[in-house]
């Protein structure tokens, strides 16, 4: 009998499907691996922002997690948005005793720029869940968040990785796709992963695609599946970003705003 390896989302609801959990499990499904989930949050939201958000409280976190990895087990874990500092220390907590790979997405702000993440939760992420990552994976507006650092061009991820390595993760994902022609390449997204020694820069075409809510989740999760299957760090994101780039030439509209990316788009044998 084939048991596909484990992998844990710890992270918020998206109730229009294109990010959260939904698009973490999507993502876990299509890269081989079973997806577990942890919830967060509630979210209100759709193509438009994000409407509403409620938290779940630190008791209801830490029995799902537990319910989870003392039963069933996992063989990697990433997580999303994490609203508040008590569920940040909450979950670093829990994070702290496992022994597999955690990718850490530190969710601050929606595509559509709505805040997930309380400003009082800063300190908290620096301190407390960024130690206990394998790999971060934080776009460049949540680098400015959490080190001041702002990253105009391609030179200056360099200095972001740094600056998010000092904190305490083993790897530093730096996701350059905010950056806009004229800075670097902007016919390319660029992404910077280094270990403070080894540098893999990861480049693929810039899509002229405006449907794109999800990226990030959906990114961190195909690292995480990618590392529960066994993959170094600098493969998992060589596939993991070969599978997004996919995801956004095939991102759809859905309503009125901005569309998700297709996580199935492998599974139809597209592009």
């Amino acid at each position: 009998m084939h048991i596909p390896p484990r992998v844990l989302t710890v992270a918020g609801s998206d109730s229009g499907g294109g990010a959260g959990i939904q698009a973490d499990l999507k993502t876990m499904l299509a890269l081989g691996t079973h997806g577990m989930s942890v919830l967060t949050a509630v979210t209100a939201q759709n193509s438009l922002g994000v409407q509403g958000a409620w938290e779940l409280p630190a008791e209801a976190v830490r029995a799902q997690f537990r319910s989870v990895v003392d039963d069933i087990g996992v063989q990697a874990v990433k997580t999303g948005m994490l609203s508040s500092a008590v569920l940040v220390e909450t979950v670093a907590e829990l994070l702290a005793d496992l022994r597999v790979p955690v990718v850490i997405d530190p969710v601050g702000v929606s595509k559509h720029g709505d805040a997930l993440l309380a400003a009082g939760a800063l300190d908290a992420v620096r301190t407390k869940l960024l130690p206990t990552a394998t790999v971060a994976t934080p776009n460049l507006d949540e680098v400015a968040q959490l080190t001041g650092v702002r990253v105009e061009e391609e030179a200056d991820m360099r200095r972001a990785a740094a600056a998010i390595l000092d904190f305490g993760p083993r790897w530093a994902l730096i996701k350059g796709g905010h950056l806009t022609a004229g800075h670097g390449d902007g016919e390319q997204a660029v992404d910077l992963l280094t270990d403070g020694t080894e540098e893999h820069w990861l480049r693929a075409p810039r899509h002229d695609n405006r449907h794109t809510h999800g990226t990030g989740c959906t990114l961190a999760s195909a690292i995480a599946a990618q590392l529960a299957k066994g993959d170094t760090v600098p493969l998992a994101a060589t596939v993991a970003k070969d599978y997004v780039t996919g995801a956004i030439a095939a991102g759809f509209r859905l309503g009125g705003g901005i569309g998700p990316v297709d996580h199935g788009w492998r599974l139809r044998g597209e592009h």
